[in-house]
């Protein structure tokens, strides 16, 4: 009767074995640890063995069981893990058992349930990602973001001894590269942290080269390698760019391998399991670098939030994007601010009288809404890396805009919404935008050639805009048709130019022309060559 009790010091060695297999299999290091020779060490190792491979399944089976003596017997193991389709590690065990005072006890020690895990070492699940990693390019194939190997300086409050000392001193060694980063908003920064490093700045090679000998020697300072995605002309600066690090994160993630690792004290042993990722194809990005200067040109020229999108009508490829500090304060505006449309209905409106047959000064503000929608602003765009939105009816939806315009505007509208309607109207054709090459953006609303008559009525209303005075500055450009309006103290601007087509966001402009002056900017920038 004895042999039937549940305590392990009633159970045979090798239902002990089994006991072991069945508990791991659970993940129950607890429990599993409990039938060693030392629980306290062996629940510690399989703790974190189950936490490092925590998204596997694990199949360990007794293939053996020999009693050497009335005290000792030795097993052998076959261990399966499976860590999603076509992830699978297999590999042999062989474990001892001792008869101690205690019962039958499977004598501890971690290669038992890992090959080449010891005391000392940890194992993780990681994932591995091609090697090179794709680049990103731009409309005509160069370069526009690589991964680098970037230096992030960071200080340890933990190992400062006089803050002011050592965050004065490395405010001054990176002065060069980061003026604005003084000792006391790195100051500031350490107090919020909660005394955790904070960064302070992150550095390409070339100047971390430069400039490490000066950070090296003050006291908390912590210098890291990392592999990041950034740009490769530091001119470039765009939210377009944050989209373009979506799109290649998601490639690296549909082109990954995995491998399970040895680490020793942190630092990496060997690779037991797994395969590197095949390497993705380079990611072909829509953005025009030329024009995106000019237009990052033209939009710091002003000191309040503007924004400038601009895409090519054939095609729907978003070719530049920029908005200045202001703008940015608020996030990337471009693709997600909702301003009022405010003059720009008269646009929808031309375009509903037109599809309706009748006058624009009959045509509601829900039918000029509706119209809107053809030329694809408040259409839901399905722009893969990109968070967007191009406009709402006003009181629809939870979200605020981002800036109230003046009297009751029925339509709020985006740059990036306003751009795509650009492009409709010189095309003909809504098209989906796009931000890689040959992948446009899915939606469930009807797009492709808009009615003849909504298109003319739609030109007409850009080549009268341009008729109006202060639109002037725009005339001096070859085929350019454009429309202006104000919303409250904001301004917009519309435009089209051969195969390319605007819009013009500013906040507070300061004149009725501020958005044609800034128009003006972007396209005398781009004509000028290329350096």
């Amino acid at each position: 009767m004895g042999s039937c009790g549940s305590g392990t010091e009633q159970a045979g060695p090798e239902s002990v074995v089994d006991q072991f297999t069945e508990l791991l299999d659970e993940g129950d290091h607890a429990a599993a640890a409990e039938l060693t020779s030392y629980p306290s060490a062996a629940s510690a190792t399989l703790e974190q063995m189950f936490n490092g491979l925590e998204t596997g399944h694990v199949d360990y089976e007794k293939t053996q069981f020999i009693g050497l003596d009335a005290e000792t017997g030795i097993f052998s193991l076959d261990v399966h893990w499976n860590f999603g389709e076509r992830k699978d590690w297999s590999y042999g065990l062989e474990g001892t058992i001792r008869k101690l005072s205690d019962g039958w006890k499977i004598s501890w020690d971690p290669a038992v349930v890992m090959p080449q895990l010891a005391h000392d070492r940890t194992v993780q699940l990681v994932r591995t990602t091609p090697d090179p990693a794709p680049r990103v390019v731009d409309n005509i194939g160069k370069p526009l973001m690589t991964e680098q190997t970037i230096n992030v300086i960071q200080l340890d409050p933990a190992r400062i001894s006089d803050q002011v000392a050592s965050t004065d001193a490395l405010s001054r060694a990176i002065e060069p590269v980061a003026p604005l980063i003084t000792g006391a908003a790195l100051r500031e920064k350490l107090a919020a942290s909660g005394g955790k490093p904070v960064t302070a700045v992150s550095l390409r090679e070339g100047d971390f080269a430069i400039l490490e000998p000066e950070m090296a020697p003050i006291p908390g300072v912590v210098m890291k390698k990392e592999p990041r995605l950034i740009v490769s002309d530091r001119r470039i600066f765009s939210p377009m760019l944050d989209a373009m690090t979506n799109v290649f994160e998601d490639s690296q993630d549909k082109h990954s391998g995995w491998a399970v690792q040895l680490f020793e004290n942190g630092q990496f042993v060997k690779q037991l399991a797994g395969h590197q990722g095949p390497a993705g194809p380079d990611i072909a990005g829509t953005l025009d670098q030329r024009l995106q200067r000019a237009a990052e040109d033209a939009v710091v020229s002003v000191g309040s939030p503007a924004s400038i999108v601009v895409t090519q009508p054939s095609t729907g490829a978003v070719v530049a994007v920029a908005q200045n500090n202001y703008s940015s304060a608020q996030g990337p505006v471009a693709f997600t601010g909702l301003y009022p449309a405010g003059g720009m209905m008269e646009l929808f409106r031309a375009v509903a009288a037109a599809s309706e047959g009748k006058s624009a000064k009959d045509v509601s503000d829900s039918e000029a809404v509706e119209a809107a929608a053809a030329l694809g602003v408040g259409v839901d765009f399905r722009v893969p890396g990109l968070e967007e939105v191009t406009g709402r009816p006003a009181g629809a939806g939870d979200a605020e805009p981002v800036r109230q315009g003046g009297g009751s505007d029925a339509l709020l509208a985006s740059p990036f919404g306003m751009a795509i309607a650009a492009a409709a109207v010189g095309d003909g054709t809504l098209r989906p935008p796009m931000i890689e090459r040959g992948r446009p953006s899915g939606t469930d609303a009807p797009t492709g050639p808009l009615p003849g008559p909504v298109t003319d009525a739609a030109r007409r209303v850009l080549s009268d805009g341009m008729k109006a005075p202060h639109m002037a500055r725009l005339r001096g450009f070859r085929d350019v048709a454009g429309y202006s309006a104000t919303a409250g103290d904001d301004g917009w601007l519309i435009a089209t130019m051969g195969d390319l087509a605007f819009a013009i966001h500013i906040a507070d402009v300061d004149s009725g022309d501020m958005v044609v002056r800034m128009g003006e900017r972007m396209l005398a920038s781009f004509a000028e060559p290329d350096e």
